[in-house]
């Protein structure tokens, strides 16, 4: 009868379904009776882990285990003739998720098996909403944290990992916020491994996606400073995910400044000469507020690096890289000169018969200023 409830429900000792579920100190659940006659025996190991235990191992009662065991069986006077419900998959996953959770918040759990919880709860929260649901609404966030602070490389990438997760959900994003994620985030970003640096760019553009968070983000003292400082230390996916993240935050106006005192646009230009589009695209959004075009104005090569996109980059480069283009030669005359000098007049003559509109409607718009009609 046991085969046809989840393995979870199964003593790992006897593989018998558990009458009296109990949690040991390593976060594992056992039959009392079975594990009581474990450590009677004399054993003071975990029979999973085959970690220590204490002189007097404390057997919590697995309440949650236990009522959902019970509601898969059915009265006998309605058993037919199996007599227990087929498992219910959602129900199955849920329990699976609560004691992932437990353990992550047990203080006698080992960091052994908070590591499998952490592996385990990114695997579950990676592409279902509802466990991503369930552990925002359980609490189980404050202990996500704690395991960012951790000192251990791996427990902090995994955390991170599943924070990300949590955050996909747009009803998690402004909790988040309020629980303090941003501060951990760019503790991390500022400390963290280049893959924890870049999953928390990466956080910070999840998050970054409510209006409100945008603001918060901006204001919050080092945010913006950290990221200017990944794209100027950083490299390969860390300098992309810092890109997007700071394209995500300066898409509210007030950032944009932020932005720039902070001397992203030297910096932008620089990475963006080197092939990162992306750069491109978070100085069309800074090149919006004078203090941005100023700093482009002062800044060497950017004109090369526009044009090097507008020839040969993608799509949403050359979008990008024409609007930029455009909002400098109409601010200074000195942009419009030297973009005529590069040939850009016959560029966006040619780019008037694109198929993509934007390309189309920016390019126009270009050669009516370089033309003296905008």
């Amino acid at each position: 009868m046991a085969t046809h409830l989840p393995d979870d429900f199964k003593c790992p000792i006897s593989l018998e379904i558990m009458s009296d579920p109990v949690i040991l100190s390593s976060g594992h659940t056992f039959d009392r009776s079975s594990i009581q006659r474990w450590l009677d025996s004399g054993h003071r190991t975990c029979p999973i882990t085959k970690l220590p235990l204490p002189e007097h191992p404390c057997l919590i009662p697995n309440h949650a285990l236990r009522s959902l065991i019970s509601s898969f069986t059915i009265p006998k006077s309605q058993q037919d003739p199996n007599p227990f419900r087929d498992p219910d998959p959602d129900q199955s996953k849920k329990y699976q998720t609560q004691l992932l959770i437990h353990t992550l918040v047990s203080p006698s759990s080992t960091l052994e098996s908070k590591l499998h919880s952490l592996t385990q709860l990114t695997r579950l929260t990676k592409l279902d909403s509802a466990p991503r649901r369930q552990l925002a609404e359980c609490g189980a966030v404050s202990a996500v944290l704690n395991c960012v602070n951790s000192t251990e490389s791996e427990i902090q990438e995994k955390a991170m990992a599943l924070l990300l997760n949590i955050s996909l959900d747009d009803d998690n994003k402004v909790g988040l916020v309020a629980e303090g994620v941003i501060s951990r985030v760019i503790n991390v970003i500022r400390n963290g491994s280049s893959s924890s640096r870049a999953i928390g760019c990466t956080i910070l553009t999840s998050l970054a996606v409510v209006e409100v968070n945008k603001a918060t983000i901006g204001a919050y003292p080092n945010a913006i400073k950290t990221l200017i400082w990944v794209l100027y230390s950083g490299k390969g996916r860390e300098v992309r995910e810092a890109a997007t993240a700071l394209y995500a935050i300066c898409s509210f106006v007030d950032n944009r400044k932020r932005a720039v005192e902070w001397g992203a646009v030297p910096i932008l230009m620089k990475i963006g000469g080197m092939g990162l589009e992306r750069a491109v695209e978070v100085l069309s959004l800074l090149v919006k507020c004078k203090e941005g075009r100023e700093a482009m104005r002062k800044a060497n090569g950017c004109l090369d690096v526009l044009v090097k996109v507008i020839r040969n980059g993608s799509e949403r480069g050359v979008q990008c890289a024409l609007f930029t283009l455009n909002c400098l030669c109409c601010f200074a005359e000195e942009f419009r000169v030297e973009a005529e000098k590069e040939g850009v007049l016959e560029i966006c003559v040619g780019f008037l018969d694109e198929e993509n509109e934007k390309i189309r409607r920016h390019a126009s718009s270009l050669v009516q200023t370089l033309s003296g009609r905008g």
